[in-house]
């Protein structure tokens, strides 16, 4: 086995390098000062690895089958390549996969379905697909380069120096340069937002009044071609608001170490990070810094310090990281914390409120929140405008943390939940969420509805957690969505009133949108199609078909209502309704028009009920893993974005078609970039298992206190 490991290390040009005791203590490395550690000291910590550049393109179930997911080049017939397709259809380089095969992983690094058919081939020393890409366009996401991994090491302490009064010492941003219209990175998004609308039914008979008539109306950003840089995209400012507890030591720390080393090496030069540690009380470790590939170095130093220690002081951790973003001096458009724990706060509303309800902490927890990431915090005035909002995306991390304030932090401002059941996915659930932070494409961007023919009255607008308002006496709706990942899609029903009309058509909605494009900082007006019924006399068959598209929008909304209303039950100790209510919801599902035609969006939510329904058979189990699922879920479709939930990242299917009525594409939320960034973590996880950092972690801990 040694010698497999030793064969493995060579062929990948893997050189581990050490990172310092976990009994050390966190030091504070000043690094935009180039003070605290030398240049010497950091070449000999952290070692610089083979770049290894897969899955760093997008890829939708169109291109994968175009492009092997594991090297990125082509999957051509007469190139001399064999080509292997699993059974769950997916195609790879035969030398690629059966190279990730004899590591012992024997699932699909797309789908992660179990293979009855293994790949094998006799060993050989050429491995011409493992060589980095050179061809236009991988700048998206840095060259992965194999982070170092948790060795013991004899790393002399350093002594932390004093944190600075302000914040404003973040590196300054990149200068712009003049763009050449004519170069490829002009037009690495060729298309702007598409608009989208589908009507209940197409028809309603000319003396028929509906009070409540559903109209969808969606939008979908662009996609980041192959040929996109970073300017194609919004840089980001990235905090990480890390627990380093006691609770925390062993091997959760190791792994946590690894996944943000992966969101460091996954961070362009133009995006900026800052590192953010809590315990017993919460520390600025490494502050605002461009992610340039000294920048990488020393983060990744600040990580391999970190050691687990004290009490658990979440609030201080994200008053710490809101300063971090308050007070930098520039600022790039988009900006973000990522806040993981494994605990509940012992410091804040414990002991002398435990007489309170799940409702009530919650709400004394909010109110210790700053007013940027908690906007109901802050008192509205009218001579100024309110903060902008941090999203804080939260990432609850075993079965004892706390699931209610996570999500309702997330919830407030604007961020999503995920539930870390098993330590060893902490790396695939951070690399779905900046999966999809490192591809924001549209910024600002509002959904605009207008009715058009007198009697027809926009009624409501259910938009999940994103505002909208109903104006001009139901004339006028507007949705704000905010920022669009790459290739995300965002759908909404606006519920009309559609008085009787002797027309042959009746014009319902025009639907229209602005945003800001990330590339040229313009702001885009999109007009879309007008929305219009038809009123004949007496309805034929066809006139009484039921959009499957409505329908499917329907039955997420409805379902979600229920898991909403279940979760709520449960709180309250009624399991037994909440099941009944779970159960009673999935019969309707089943029932649906989208349902029976096969519609796999469906197919999901009913495996979604099943799932928790099981979660919920005894008090007990609902307290250990069900709550948190389930506060997951909602957090997922009520942005209508992807989370991580339980003890696997495979929430979601890829699917082909040929564009119809049935789905394409991914199931669930997931973008292309989300699911290209969470499979480039799992090839590293194949190339050393996380398994195997916990093992050399525990080992190291026992060697050093001998």
């Amino acid at each position: 086995m040694a010698g497999m490991w030793n064969k493995l290390k060579k062929s990948l040009s893997f050189k581990p390098s050490s990172t310092p005791s976990e009994s050390a203590p966190p030091p504070q490395f000043d690094m935009s000062a180039g003070k605290g550690i030398s240049d010497s000291d950091s070449r000999s910590t952290v070692s610089r690895s083979a770049s290894l550049s897969m899955f760093s393109r997008s890829f939708s179930a169109r291109s994968s089958k175009k492009t092997c997911p594991i090297c990125l080049g082509h999957l051509k017939t007469g190139k001399g390549q064999a080509i292997f397709t699993a059974e769950c259809s997916h195609s790879f380089h035969f030398s690629c996969i059966a190279d990730s095969v004899k590591h012992g992983n024997h699932l699909c690094p797309i789908c992660r379905s179990k293979w009855k058919d293994i790949p094998l081939q006799f060993p050989t020393n050429n491995h011409p697909n493992l060589q980095p890409p050179n061809g236009p366009g991988r700048a998206r996401v840095s060259p992965y380069q194999v982070p170092p991994e948790d060795y013991p090491t004899n790393a002399p302490r350093i002594t932390p120096p004093p944190e600075p009064t302000n914040y404003s010492d973040d590196e300054p941003l990149p200068t712009t340069a003049a763009t050449d219209p004519s170069s490829p990175k002009s037009h690495s998004l060729t298309h702007s937002v598409a608009l989208k609308a589908f009507t209940e039914r197409p028809a309603i008979t000319s003396l028929e009044s509906v009070a409540a008539f559903a109209v969808l109306v969606g939008v979908r950003a662009p996609p980041l071609l192959d040929h996109a840089s970073h300017l194609a995209r919004a840089p980001i400012d990235l905090v990480t608001v890390l627990d380093i507890s006691g609770s925390m030591s062993g091997s959760k720390l190791s792994l946590l170490k690894r996944a943000v080393r992966f969101v460091i090496q996954n961070l362009g030069p133009s995006d900026r990070l800052a590192i953010v540690t809590f315990s017993s009380s919460a520390r600025r470790i490494f502050p605002l810094r461009r992610m340039t590939d000294q920048g990488r170095e020393d983060a990744t130093l600040a990580v391999n310090s970190l050691s687990s220690n004290g009490g658990t002081n979440i609030v201080e951790g994200l008053k710490k990281g809101v300063r971090v973003l308050e007070e930098r001096r520039e600022r790039n458009p988009v900006a973000s914390i990522i806040l993981l724990s494994d605990g509940k706060d012992t410091y804040n509303l414990n002991n002398a409120h435990r007489h309170l309800t799940n409702q009530q902490h919650v709400s004394g927890f909010l109110n210790l929140l700053p007013v940027t990431i908690c906007p109901s915090n802050g008192e509205a005035r009218d001579d100024e405008a309110p903060p902008p909002t941090v999203p804080v995306h939260t990432f609850g991390f075993g079965s004892d943390h706390d699931s209610a304030s996570m999500h309702a932090i997330s919830d407030a401002s604007g961020g999503t939940f995920s539930f870390i059941e098993s330590v060893g996915i902490v790396q695939d659930a951070f690399a779905r969420c900046i999966g999809g932070l490192l591809s924001v494409v549209a910024q600002e961007l509002r959904l605009t509805v207008k009715a058009i023919s007198p009697g027809v009255i926009i009624g409501s607008i259910p938009s999940g957690k994103y505002a909208n308002n109903i104006s001009e006496q139901g004339q006028k709706g507007t949705i704000e969505v905010g920022d669009l990942y790459a290739d995300e899609e965002k759908e909404f029903l606006v519920y009309v009133s559609v008085p009787a009309e002797r027309a042959e058509i009746t014009s319902l909605l025009d639907v229209m949108c602005s945003y800001v494009n990330t590339e040229s900082k313009e702001t885009v007006q999109v007009e879309g199609k007008r929305v219009m019924i038809r009123r004949p006399e007496v309805l034929s068959l066809t006139d009484m078909n039921v959009s499957l598209e409505v329908d499917r929008q329907k039955n997420r909304l409805f379902v979600a209502e229920g898991i909403a209303e279940a979760q709520q039950m449960a709180e309250r100790g009624d399991l037994e309704g909440a099941q009944a209510v779970l159960t009673s919801r999935r019969s309707a599902l089943l029932a649906s028009a989208s349902a029976q035609a096969g519609d796999n969006l469906c197919g999901w939510l009913e495996a979604e009920l099943t799932e928790i329904r099981e979660r919920m058979a005894s008090m007990e189990m609902y307290e250990h893993t069900g709550r948190a699922y389930m506060l997951s879920g909602l957090s997922s479709h009520s942005w209508q974005r992807a989370t991580t939930r339980g003890d696997s990242t495979t929430q979601t299917t890829v699917l082909t078609g040929d564009g119809g009525t049935s789905n394409t594409g991914v199931i669930g939320y997931d973008t292309p970039t989300m699911v290209s960034m969470v499979s480039k973590s799992q090839v590293l996880n194949v190339v050393n298992p996380p398994e195997k950092i916990s093992r050399l972690s525990k080992s190291c801990s026992l060697n050093t206190k001998m």
